[in-house]
């Protein structure tokens, strides 16, 4: 039996301008999942029997993206493995292989997420789990330390109350650089997060100069990056790097997920051999073979893979 990467690039080779959509739903929105009980468990049968997932779209774009960037990488899975733990990246990889979607959803939910982070409750014999939210609150901040950086600042002025200053950060968050309207305004506002620079203090009654060393990973270079791309207008996205310069090293663009606001709704896109795919859990067809490169512009995320070139 293929994988479900295996039968993804299949399609992908195999495909005809008359379909360009995967042959069956993949990672669909929401989820049921059926506990068997046996015999032996009627004395001592469970508050439910069924658990129903909904609103998963908050999570779903990620897990999809996750799967094909460890599929695609041959060394990452056990790179990975150094942030969220060998036995949950190998039983993710097994559940997603083998079209297990509720299941790697479920696997998502208790192993990474808090309890804070979903609404849950019992009804009729059904645990129902509730995802609605934000994708970054669900996923991106549940990657352990993969992302964690720190950035040292010092004041020049000696009297100053906090001379010395550690910023820690657990996500990527840029912002648009003010008043540049041209030009690669993702790479400027990652340049502006990571590099050195000096600005006035900001304590009170301070005005002194305050020396910001580079930001740096806690734990290395990490095989993939989230750029969270929520401040960002599609107007401010004209244009978006292929090639990503980002602690000396080169990260190259691997895919996005993107906020239908009316609907509140995340979908994804993303890249396998060169060929462009739509994901959309919420659609029959949703999972499709795009004719070009995407317009992102309805942004909630950029997905950047570590290169071997530095």
């Amino acid at each position: 039996m293929k994988t479900l990467f295996e039968e993804i690039k299949a399609s992908i080779k195999n495909n005809s301008n008359h379909d360009r959509s995967f042959w069956k739903p993949v990672l669909p929105w929401g989820g049921i999942f059926t506990i068997k009980a046996g015999r032996k468990a009627v004395s001592c049968m469970p508050f439910y029997v069924k658990i129903i997932l909904k609103n998963t779209c908050t999570i779903d774009g990620f897990l999809m993206l996750l799967y094909v960037i460890l599929r695609e990488n041959i060394t990452f899975p056990r790179e990975l493995s150094n942030y969220l733990g060998r036995e949950f990246v190998d039983c993710f990889l097994h559940l997603m292989d083998t079209y297990s979607f509720t299941s790697v959803k479920l696997l998502w939910i208790w192993d990474k997420m808090e309890k804070c982070q979903y609404k849950s409750g019992i009804h009729k014999a059904t645990l129902e789990i509730d995802l609605f939210g934000n994708e970054h609150e669900n996923f991106t901040r549940n990657l352990e330390n993969l992302m964690s950086t720190i950035q040292e600042s010092y004041c020049s002025n000696s009297q100053c109350s906090i001379r010395l200053l550690e910023s820690q950060m657990h996500t990527i968050l840029i912002n648009p650089p003010h008043d540049i309207l041209h030009g690669d305004l993702i790479q400027m506002a990652v340049d502006e997060l990571f590099c050195s620079k000096t600005e006035l203090c900001v304590q009170y009654g301070c005005g002194c100069l305050r020396e910001f060393s580079n930001r740096i990973f806690c734990y290395g270079v990490p095989p993939f990056v989230i750029l969270n791309m929520e401040h960002w207008k599609s107007e401010e996205l004209a244009y978006v790097p292929y090639y990503l310069e980002l602690s000396d090293h080169k990260y190259i663009l691997e895919g996005a997920t993107l906020f239908n606001k009316e609907e509140h709704h995340y979908s994804a896109a993303f890249q396998i051999d060169g060929y462009w795919m739509h994901y959309d859990g919420l659609r029959n067809l949703n999972l499709i073979l795009l004719n070009k490169p995407p317009e992102l512009l309805l942004l909630s995320s950029l997905v950047y893979v570590r290169t071997a070139e530095k």
